[in-house]
C-alpha cells in the first residue's frame, strides 16, 4: 500500500486509467499472457502516461525515428557530431533509427523549413536562436514531434531539451587563462561566426565578463564575424591586425581556426599573439603542437550525442535512462594544450 501523501502511480491507478482490473495490469506488466493485444496496449499506454517508473515489457518499446539536422556538415565540429551520433546509433536499441539531414546553408529559414519537413518522430538540430526556428518548433510540436537543440541552446523556445555545454562558463574559463597567460595586459581580438548562435554570444559574454571583473588591463578591441569561413575570417582578421598591430591575444569562439592560423602567420602583428580557441580537431591538434595555439576548449560531441539520445529515449518511455525531467544538460568542457593531446583513434 502506498504511504499517505505518496503521489507515485499504483497498479490501481493504471487499471482505472486503462479501464481494466488490477489483475489484468499485473498480467500485462509481468508478461503472463492471456491478454488481448488491444488491452495490453491500453495498459502500457496508461502506465507510461501516468509515469509508472518501472521496467515496461520490451515488446512495447516504440519505434523511434530520429532526425539529426545539421547545416554545413563539412565543418570539423559538425562532422564530429555526425560521427558520434552514427557510432552511438549502432549501440542503442534497434527500435531506434537515425536519419541525418544535411543542409548547405545555416540560415534560419533553411533550418526552419527542414524542421517542418521532417517525417520522423523527433528532431535534433543545431540552429540559430531565431524566431523562425521557434515558430518551426511550435509547428512540429503540434504534431507531437519533440525538438532537442544541440551545441547551441534555443532558449525561449518550446524545445524538449538542450544538449551541450555551458558556453557562458566556457567563455569565462577562456578569460581566466588568457588573463594568466598575458599578465601585462593588452588589446584582445575576438572572432566568432556571428552572434545569431547563442553559443557564440554566450562565450563572448562570459569572456568579457571575466576580463572586466579580473583583468581590466586586457581590453577587447574588436569582435570579428567570420561566418566560420576560413578565407573570410583570415581576411577580416588581417584587416583588423593592420589597424591594431599590437594585439596581444586572440580568442576564437567559433570555427575557422585555420583562418586564424593564416592571419597570425601573415606576420602583420608586432609579435605572435596568444591564441585560445575551441574544439579539438585534426587542425587544432596540429596548431597546438606547432605552438600557434596555446589552449583549446572542447565541448565533448560524444556526450552531447549521448545526452540527446538518453533524453529522447526517456521521453518516449524507454526505462532506465540516466536522465529525468526537467532535462538539464551537464556536458563538461575539456581543456587541451600541447601536453595532453589524446592519441589518435
Amino acid at each position: 500500500m502506498a504511504k499517505k501523501g505518496d503521489s507515485r502511480p499504483r497498479l490501481q491507478d493504471v487499471a482505472r486509467s486503462a479501464g481494466v482490473g488490477t489483475a489484468t495490469v499485473d498480467r500485462v506488466l509481468n508478461e503472463r499472457g492471456n491478454v488481448s493485444e488491444d488491452v495490453r496496449r491500453k495498459v502500457i499506454d496508461a502506465a507510461r502516461a501516468l509515469g509508472l517508473r518501472r521496467q515496461l515489457p520490451p515488446s512495447y518499446k516504440p519505434l523511434i525515428r530520429l532526425n539529426l539536422i545539421l547545416a554545413r556538415p563539412d565543418l570539423p565540429l559538425l562532422a564530429r557530431i555526425a560521427l558520434e551520433f552514427r557510432n552511438l546509433a549502432k549501440t542503442i536499441d534497434r527500435r531506434i533509427s537515425l536519419h541525418i539531414t544535411t543542409l548547405p546553408h545555416e540560415t534560419p529559414d533553411a533550418l526552419a523549413a527542414a524542421i517542418r519537413a521532417t517525417d520522423c518522430d523527433a528532431v535534433i538540430a543545431y540552429a540559430q536562436n531565431d524566431a523562425l526556428i521557434h515558430d518551426a518548433i511550435d509547428d512540429v510540436g503540434k504534431r507531437n514531434i519533440p525538438v532537442i537543440s544541440i551545441i547551441s541552446d534555443l532558449s525561449g523556445s518550446k524545445q524538449l531539451a538542450y544538449a551541450g555545454t555551458n558556453h557562458h562558463t566556457a567563455g569565462r574559463t577562456a578569460g581566466y587563462f588568457v588573463s594568466r597567460m598575458v599578465p601585462l595586459g593588452g588589446p584582445v581580438m575576438v572572432l566568432c561566426s556571428h552572434l545569431g548562435f547563442q553559443s557564440h554570444a554566450d562565450r563572448i559574454a562570459g569572456f568579457k565578463e571575466y576580463l572586466t571583473e579580473h583583468a581590466p588591463k586586457l581590453t577587447i578591441v574588436g569582435v570579428v564575424e567570420g561566418l566560420d569561413e576560413r578565407d573570410r575570417s583570415r581576411e577580416k582578421l588581417i584587416a583588423a591586425f593592420r589597424e591594431r598591430p599590437d594585439i596581444a591575444a586572440i580568442y576564437n569562439v567559433g570555427g575557422a581556426n585555420l583562418g586564424v592560423r593564416a592571419a597570425i602567420e601573415a606576420d602583420v602583428l608586432h609579435k605572435r599573439p596568444l591564441f585560445v580557441g575551441h574544439e579539438l580537431t585534426q587542425y587544432t591538434t596540429q596548431m597546438l603542437r606547432d605552438g600557434i595555439m596555446t589552449l583549446t576548449l572542447d565541448q565533448n560531441p560524444r556526450l552531447q550525442a549521448q545526452f540527446s539520445l538518453d533524453v529522447l529515449m526517456d521521453h518516449f518511455g524507454y526505462e532506465g535512462r540516466p536522465v529525468a525531467r526537467p532535462y538539464v544538460s551537464n556536458v563538461p568542457i575539456v581543456l587541451y594544450g600541447p601536453e595532453n593531446i589524446p592519441p589518435a583513434p
